[in-house]
């Protein structure tokens, strides 16, 4: 086998410890999909007919504030779970496991690839719902082509990638988990 295969090999294995990991904590999971939910509805129905009355310079027009709202809850999703990366690769520093992994003839790389994806892809999930939820209550794309949502939604995703990215990076310098959730 190559190193690349080897590598490839390790890191959906991490990829899958990682996922694993999700399915065990479902407090964690739903607390990453329902929190950016409940933040668009809380803005739209509790807050929306006071913050819509800026927007457009006549009546509100909720269907106008939803249009403004919903990018800004989709990139609030993405830092969201971007935490719990940080908190993740932090934990996985401070309660040894990585010091397990140096033993075994495993990717360097591997553990952190697996983090990231594994992020990226419940960010992804966590973008899908919110999507969703925001076509259900009135989200419409005005004049947006095929081509022009496939390039927003792999925008999101590199959005997604670099600030991913960058929380594993907080994690591996925090002293601990706490620290993490701090600093991220």
């Amino acid at each position: 086998m190559s190193s690349l295969s080897l590598a490839v090999r390790d890191s959906s294995t991490m990829l899958r410890r990682n996922l694993l990991h999700a399915r065990r904590y479902p407090s964690l999971t739903l607390n990453l999909l329902l929190t950016p939910v409940m933040l668009l509805l809380l803005f739209v129905y509790v807050f929306g007919d006071v913050m819509s009355a800026g927007i457009g310079g006549g009546t509100p027009d909720r269907s106008e504030y939803v249009a403004y709202i919903v990018p800004g809850i989709l990139l609030l999703t993405i830092g969201g779970t971007t935490i719990g990366t940080a908190v993740s690769v932090a934990m996985d520093m401070t309660e040894g496991i990585i010091a397990r992994f140096r033993t075994l003839a495993i990717h360097r790389g591997s553990v952190l690839i697996g983090h990231v994806v594994g992020s990226v892809l419940q960010c992804m999930m966590s973008l899908l719902l919110v999507g969703a939820v925001a076509v259900a209550i009135g989200f419409r794309a005005t004049g947006a082509t095929a081509l022009e949502w496939l390039l927003a939604v792999g925008l999101l995703a590199l959005v997604s990638l670099a600030l991913t990215w960058i929380a594993v990076g907080m994690g591996l310098s925090s002293p601990n988990a706490e620290a993490a959730s701090n600093n991220a």
